[in-house]
């Protein structure tokens, strides 16, 4: 069997854990467009090309980062299986806690997300754009010329790639809501390759699944994309599941957070209501902001690292 990945290496570390569990496959690593610098847009610059592999027959299985999965699959595609879940939350690399950041810290990411909440839990703070993977992203916390306090990772990337020692600390998942599907792998393949199901279903985790399902129903019913500053994430408790979310706008001057327990054979049903009730509150409103800051250009966006306001780096 042959299992697709992106080439980055992260994705052979995580495509390489999954062909680990299934004996007799080969790795065939391909290079996307977002491997290939294409900017900040829709998820599929991360997956359309690992698509289009499965769909022409040059690969059996696709393995994801189910954070870069869009919603809506490829043509002749499906998830068919989610392996053992990776710890989803954020840490701090390069101090302790965020409340020990002195004021005026400047801290890097590129999620909007991690944006959002940043500016939410701490208006002082200073948050700079910084891209690449995470070799680079550390790389760039020790630069002095980048001029950092602190980066935002997850927790998982680290943990597979063995540098689970940079973490200084984590954020709190209660505030700090990570993105639908971080710490989770996606397996993609062809619908009815009755041999790549099995092999998915001989690997995955149930309550894994499960979780994944709530955290992508809930983005699907809100209408979630690149450009809004959501957070999703389910966790399992005896035959519950619980959903937390988090939406707001990028600069942090406003946000909608909620939490509730469903059943954990029911997750599509727990993510409608979740969505409800953010609709309730204004969680709409909020998403729909994000995106006008996105399209008017740089309001949505960090200061990039090294540069200066407004100079467009």
């Amino acid at each position: 069997m042959r299992i697709g990945t992106r080439r980055s290496a992260l994705a052979l570390a995580q495509a390489g854990l999954v062909a680990s569990m299934l004996p007799g496959t080969e790795l065939v690593p391909i290079v996307t467009g977002g491997d290939r610098g294409a900017g900040p847009g829709d998820k599929s610059r991360w997956v359309a090309e690992l698509e289009q592999a499965l769909q022409e027959g040059r690969i059996d299985l696709a393995v994801h980062s189910a954070k870069d999965l869009p919603g809506e699959l490829g043509e002749g595609l499906e998830l068919v299986g989610v392996p053992a879940r990776a710890p989803a939350e954020d840490v701090l690399c390069g101090a302790a806690s965020l409340e020990r950041l002195p004021p005026g810290a400047r801290v890097g990411t590129g999620s909007l997300r991690r944006i959002a909440q940043l500016r939410s839990a701490r208006v002082d703070l200073e948050v700079v754009e910084i891209r690449g993977n995470v070799d680079t992203r550390l790389a760039k916390l020790g630069d002095p010329e980048q001029g950092l306090d602190a980066i935002v990772l997850a927790r998982a990337g680290l943990a597979r790639l063995r540098r689970e020692s940079e973490a200084g600390g984590p954020l709190d998942p209660a505030w700090f809501v990570p993105a639908p599907g971080q710490g989770a792998l996606a397996l993609q393949a062809r619908a009815g390759d009755a041999a790549a199901l099995q092999a998915a279903a001989a690997i995955t985790d149930a309550q894994a699944q499960a979780a994944l399902a709530a955290e992508r129903a809930l983005a699907a019913e809100l209408g979630a994309d690149c450009h809004t500053p959501l957070g999703a994430h389910a966790r399992v408790r005896g035959a519950e599941l619980g959903l937390r979310a988090w939406v707001g706008l990028p600069d942090g001057s406003a946000w909608a957070a909620d939490a509730l327990d469903g059943d954990l054979a029911r997750p599509l049903e727990l993510a409608a209501a979740v969505a409800d009730r953010l609709r309730a509150v204004g969680a709409e409103e909020l998403l729909d902001g994000a995106r006008r800051w996105a399209d008017a250009g740089g309001g949505a966006r960090a200061q990039p690292a090294g540069g200066r306001p407004g100079d467009g780096r």
